[in-house]
């Protein structure tokens, strides 16, 4: 991208946070072709936080909303959400997912991160997977951020196809349709007492 105006790089910063909010001063720095100082002056005069404060606002907001899932059972960050028809999640890669020998990021951190969202979408108490149809397009190596974006493509009775699409940046690593389930949460057990 070529060095534009103050004014027009500040409404284009805008843009681009708008369209990934986890863009980080260095990957902007990157795109605009200024020093990482450049960006975190825009950010101030424009009133936009850093990006531990944004993803921290967001993830606050979003959490609330999902009934299926307890946030500590949500793989990643759970950024953004409509019930019932899509949402995001980011996840930090770090040295405890990894193959010792291989730092390649194991695929169950990857797939947990896809399959936590596509359950966390749907607007019921209790939601199982039945069916994961998946694909991993490349390896990921320790570091890289994971940004899943859910969509639920359709729904007949209790039941859900959700298309679920990860990426590092603008390379797509994972792509998974789940076919998840609205199910009714099982009954307490009945105690035991005599007659």
């Amino acid at each position: 991208m070529k060095s534009a105006s103050k004014v027009e790089r500040h409404r284009q910063v805008i843009d681009k946070l708008r369209d990934n909010p986890f863009l980080t001063d260095a990957e902007l720095a990157d795109i605009f072709k200024v020093s990482v100082q450049t960006i975190r002056l825009d950010r101030l005069a424009l009133g936009i936080p850093e990006l531990r404060e944004r993803v921290k606002e967001v993830a606050e907001r979003t959490h609330g909303q999902v009934k299926s899932l307890g946030s500590k059972e949500i793989v990643g960050e759970l950024i953004d959400i409509t019930l019932g028809q899509s949402g995001i999640s980011v996840l930090e890669t770090t040295e405890s997912m990894v193959f010792e020998r291989s730092r390649i990021v194991r695929g169950h951190f990857i797939f947990a991160q896809a399959d936590s969202l596509a359950i966390a979408l749907i607007d019921a108490d209790v939601v199982l997977t039945g069916l994961a149809n998946i694909k991993f397009k490349r390896p990921v190596q320790v570091g890289e951020k994971l940004i899943a974006k859910g969509e639920v493509l359709r729904r007949k009775g209790n039941k859900y196809v959700v298309l679920v699409v990860t990426r590092v940046g603008d390379d797509q690593v994972f792509r998974g349709k789940f076919v998840v389930a609205a199910v009714e949460p099982p009954a307490p057990p009945v105690s035991g007492g005599g007659t």
